[in-house]
This record gives C-alpha cells, structure tokens and sequence, in this order.
C-alpha cells in the first residue's frame, strides 16, 4: 500500500454502493426505474466533479459484471416456459440481431455518408439489447410472464450473438486480405456452439455435485464456480463466453436446482438476486459517469442519426420477426410487439464493446460517441417512457386469467 492505490481503489467503490444505497432509497418516493435514476446520479456526479474520475473497461463488464447478471437471470428462467417459445426467441437473437446490424449500416451509409463496414461494426455493437429496468418494471407492475420472458430471453441469447457477429465484422474491418465467407460462417458456427457445449458441461457437472453435497453455503459456492468457470472455459477454447454461461444457468437452474433443498434454494435465490443487484447498480452509475454531455452534443447530429438507424432495425425486427413466433396457441399481440419494440434499451455491454475498438482504428471515437448516444436514449427517453405506454395500452389492466401461461 505504498502509494495508496488500494485504499483508493476500495474508497471509490465505497462512495459508489453509497450512491446506489441512496439512490434505491429514493426512487421508493419518485416514479423513476431503478436503473435510470442511476445513469441520471453518474451523470449529475460527473459533471459536478465531487468524485475522482471513475472509468469503466471492457474487461471490467466482461469478466466481473456480466457473468453474475446473466448467471442470475438465466438462473431464474423457465426451461418450459423458454422451449414454448423457442422460435421467437431464437429468430430474435438470430436473425433480428442480423437484420439490426444491416439496417443501422444502412441508415448511416445512405443518410450520413457513414461507410458500410463502420456501420456494419457499429450495427453489431447496437444489436445487444439490455432491458433490466423494462423487466423490472414489467415484474413490478405485473405483467405477462410470457412477455417478460420473450424481452428477457432475447437479451439473453442476442448479447452472445451480437459479441460473436461483432468480433467477425471487426476481423473483416481491420484484415487486409479478402475474408472467405465459408470460413467465416464455420467461426460463427463454432463459436455459438462451442460456447453452448462448454456450458452444458460446467452446468451438468455443477447440477451432479449439487446432487451429491446437501449444504446450501457450498452450494452455493458451486453456482458462483459454474457462473465464472463456464466464462473461463469458453475464453479458454475461443467459444461464446455469453452463451456458454447462459446455458451453464439455464441447466443449474431446471435440473440442478431440482436436487436442493427449500432452504438451499431460497439461499441460492437470495445470493444471485443480491449479486445481480449490485452488478447492476455499479455498471448504472458508471454509464451515468462515462457520458459527457458536452462532447455528446457535439455529435448531436451523428447521434441522432444512430438513434434513427437503431429505432428503424427495431421496428423492423419486431414487426417482421415476432411474426415467426406467433401462432394461434402463442400468439404475439401487436400490443406486445409495441412494448417488445420500445423495450430494446441498451446499456453497458454496448458501451463495452466500442471502448474495446482498436485505438488506431478509423472512426472509433465517432462509434463510441454514437454508441454513448443510443444508451443515453434508450435508457433515459425508453426507459421513462415505458410505463406511460403500458398505460396507454391498457396493458395495465389486464386480467390476471388473461396473464396465464398456456399449459
């Protein structure tokens, strides 16, 4: 501790959980989503310099932040209820993550007189959707559970599609020589499903330790171990670390689960919804302390573009793929499809990816600040706005028998 690195290090997470306390203690008296109220705190904290400079990396959302939260939701999420919905959720994080990333290289290409491949990188890196505070609302307010699954479950699987479409397009970027398409559909291919048979793995061995220990401390312990360690093995075979931990918690949480005890599970639920939760709070507020106004407002034009670019794909996404998924037995009302539509907020993985751009490379401080822009709205102007829409749909009211998952 010679120069006092650590114990700054530690005094600036301090004053952040003392942010984050302060700021879930008063959205309890202000209508404001959690998680807005955060980005608006970082932002009000860093214009008014009452705090050291707080810098958020990619290895920082990566590997700390992002394993608890996707650990956590697809801990909780419904195999069952996830398998009734399969078509629309793949074709979401499949192909609308495609068609998002085309549409936003359009919209730049022909509006901006961007080039294609920066609009293709920059689709890519906009392709992720992170609705927490949407489900959160929806959670609070009630809302079918089988809508909060098609936006959760999206988000889920479109992160690690979104990272693995980003990375190839980044590759075609910044090689010299022509890219072979069959190679790079084998890469995607291998990295997609590597990632699900890496997760698979370190879930099934995590559920069969579950079986044989009956303590819930240790237990415990052994979803923290998958969560992390699907993440190492993924990073260690060049596979989907995203989709590696999604499906290491989607099998703890339907068959490991099964084998634990009431109080185990309960513990399990109360560890992840707190890491979850901490997660979250940090990774708001370092959003709200990475924007700076001023410089965004210099691209104003630039970002209003983007945001235009990024509502286009939306629609199109939503409008066009939902249908896929909509059947007469499952049907996706259009009432749905408009709040699935303004629920695609995006946050810190977005923000992740364009800060891990190559510094030499060409147009990266116009992608960030972009990508900085399209968080901003999304999350202040979206995530304000969502539950006067439930409002003006009706959506509110709705019957709790007509809230009931089809059997």
């Amino acid at each position: 501790m010679n120069d006092g690195g650590i114990d700054t290090k530690i005094e600036t997470l301090l004053q952040l959980l003392l942010i984050a306390s302060a700021t879930s203690i008063s959205v309890k008296w202000i209508k404001m989503p959690y998680s807005v109220a955060l980005v608006i705190a970082g932002l009000v904290i860093g214009l008014s310099g009452v705090m050291k400079p707080v810098y958020m990396t990619p290895d920082l959302v990566m590997v700390l932040f992002l394993p608890a939260l996707l650990f956590e939701a697809s801990w909780d999420l419904d195999f069952q209820a996830l398998k009734r919905d399969w078509r629309a959720i793949s074709a979401l994080a499949t192909v609308g993550v495609f068609v998002c990333m085309v549409s936003v290289a359009a919209v730049l290409h022909f509006l901006g007189g961007i080039s294609l491949t920066i609009g293709m990188l920059f689709g890519a890196i906009v392709s992720a959707t992170d609705p927490v505070s949407v489900v959160a609302l929806f959670r609070r307010i009630g809302m079918p559970k089988r809508l909060t699954m098609l936006l959760e479950g999206e988000s889920l699987f479109n992160d690690g599609t979104a990272v693995v479409l980003f990375k190839i397009v980044l590759l075609i970027v910044l090689s010299s020589s022509a890219v072979s398409i069959p190679a790079t559909l084998f890469s995607f291919a291998y990295v997609i499903l590597g990632g699900i048979l890496a997760g698979g793995v370190v879930g099934w061995l995590a559920s069969l330790l579950t079986r044989i220990v009956d303590d819930h401390l240790i237990e415990t312990m052994l979803t923290m171990v998958a969560a992390y360690g699907s993440f190492l093995v993924a990073d260690r075979f060049g596979v989907s670390q995203i989709i590696s931990i999604v499906t290491a918690g989607i099998i703890i949480g339907n068959y490991g689960a099964t084998a634990m005890s009431e109080n185990t599970r309960r513990t399990v639920d109360a560890f992840w919804e707190y890491a979850a939760f901490i997660a979250n709070s940090l990774l708001f507020l370092l959003i709200g302390l990475q924007l700076n106004p001023q410089v965004l407002w210099g691209h104003a034009s630039l970002i209003a573009l983007a945001v235009l670019g990024v509502i286009v794909a939306r629609v199109l996404v939503v409008y066009g793929i939902c249908g896929i998924g909509s059947t007469k037995r499952l049907p996706i009302s259009m009432e749905w499809r408009h709040l699935l539509f303004w629920g695609g907020v995006r946050g810190a993985l977005c923000m992740a990816l364009a800060l891990s751009l190559p510094l030499h490379l060409n147009g990266r401080d116009e992608i960030i600040n972009m990508t900085y822009g399209v968080v901003l709205f999304t999350l202040i102007i979206q995530g304000l706005s969502m539950e006067p829409l439930v409002k003006l749909l009706g959506m509110d009211k709705e019957e709790p028998k007509k809230q009931a998952e089809p059997s």
